[in-house]
């Protein structure tokens, strides 16, 4: 998700849930001010929107860079856990949760992908993962909020964490059988014309689906049930768009990538819609959505055709990302590292050294970047990381959305921060 996307989205959650759902939505706790920030948070802006999102996707980032967060990084995002297992978008800690905290599908679903590649708090990440389970929707799917109607980008991060808690995803079914697959798939676009095989946020009132960047780059990983840190498949495909009824979630998935390659085809970035009253004004590029979109397609078989991309953000996304702090920065770290990029030499800035410079001092560092290859199963990836280390754990580590007639809040894949 977008950095940009996944930090305002909570701010219209109100909107969306007063006009589909039977949800009362309460503000968030108030923020700390910059010099009063929690201990062991990343990122020194206002975390009332992102702060469990970012410090999740910056454990990832790190993860896969060998890097070992402190302790206390690792224990305040364990501390936002509310006692029925899931995340606000930021929280006091030292109040309990209650009926006025604001559940948060994405948040959640960021931190139980974070902590199952940690190896550690399995219990907070099984807690994590009973809570998404029973806010399920009837459709397969998940809101940004517990009631809130399905969307893309929600549903894929969800899947995402299951899958890497190694829960069947296939097997979570609501009446008719119908699984969270099922919900990614609805959102799907039939191969044909300019935006065949994207996939959409949400449906508009009339049903009607309409692409979006940063729901394709979700769904695509989401489809194939893979996490945030997904890595590069080691089969290379060429991008195929499948027609006709009946596809499986493998198939939808391919289609929104082969979409994706086509919009980076030109430019090799995406750009982010315009805003209202501003649609004659000159495109922006998304860098956000553009680093979710090289990891969708590498991890989908694609490498190949994120190569470009991977260049414009070398030469063009590092302001953006020291900027967007720790979240644009993980974003970037991802995409070098789905690509076998160098992230400790990304158009010459070592974004390793950037993203670690945004919470405290991790506990350890260890150089050269691991190749991007394809993740091994849960279980022997972490038997081989539990052999390789050095007497350390190894810690892990708004693009525009549509719902109905509101538009997603742009992006600058996630959500500064957008599960």
């Amino acid at each position: 998700m977008s950095v940009r996307r996944r930090a305002a989205a909570l701010a219209i959650t109100a909107v969306l849930c007063g006009a589909a759902a039977p949800v009362a939505v309460a503000a968030p706790s108030p923020s700390p001010s910059a010099p009063d920030l929690p201990d062991g948070l990343y990122g020194t802006k206002d975390p009332t929107y992102d702060g469990v999102w970012r410090q999740s996707l910056a454990f990832l980032a790190q993860k896969i860079e060998l890097v070992t967060p402190a302790t206390k990084s690792v224990d305040w995002l364990v501390g936002q856990q509310c006692d029925s297992g899931a995340f606000a978008a930021y929280r006091n800690a030292s109040v309990p949760c209650d009926d006025k905290t604001v559940a948060d599908t994405n948040a959640t679903a960021a931190a139980v992908q974070a902590l199952a590649e940690l190896g550690v708090h399995r219990e907070v990440v099984d807690n994590g993962v009973s809570w998404l389970k029973s806010v399920q929707n009837d459709d397969g799917g998940w809101g940004y909020n517990p009631g809130s109607p399905s969307d893309a980008n929600s549903t894929a991060v969800v899947t995402g964490a299951l899958a890497r808690a190694n829960v069947p995803v296939a097997a979570i079914t609501k009446a008719g059988g119908k699984t969270p697959y099922t919900a990614l798939q609805s959102f799907a676009l039939p191969c044909g014309g300019e935006d065949g095989g994207a996939y959409a946020y949400q449906p508009d009132k009339d049903g009607k689906l309409t692409a979006n960047d940063d729901a394709t780059a979700a769904a695509t990983l989401g489809s194939m049930g893979k996490g945030m840190a997904a890595g590069t498949s080691n089969a290379v495909k060429d991008p195929v768009c499948h027609k006709g009824t009946g596809l499986t979630s493998e198939q939808t998935a391919q289609n929104g990538a082969s979409y994706l390659a086509k919009r980076l085809s030109g430019s090799g970035h995406l750009d982010l819609p315009p805003m209202p009253g501003a649609e004659d004004s000159e495109p922006q590029p998304d860098f956000g959505n553009t680093a979710d979109a090289v990891v969708a397609l590498a991890a989908s078989g694609h490498k190949d055709k994120a190569a470009g991309a991977v260049a414009y953000l070398e030469k063009h996304a590092q302001g953006w990302a020291k900027e967007g702090g720790p979240a644009a920065t993980a974003q970037l770290v991802l995409a070098a590292h789905a690509t076998g990029t160098d992230a400790r030499d990304f158009g010459g800035v070592d974004l390793v050294r950037q993203l670690n410079a945004t919470g405290p001092a991790p506990a350890a560092t260890a150089v050269p970047s691991p190749p991007a290859t394809a993740p091994a199963e849960p279980e022997e990836e972490d038997g081989e990381q539990d052999d390789e280390s050095l007497g350390v754990w190894w810690i892990v580590g708004i693009g525009l959305a549509f719902g109905a007639g509101i538009g997603f809040l742009l992006s600058g894949r996630r959500k500064n921060q957008q599960p």
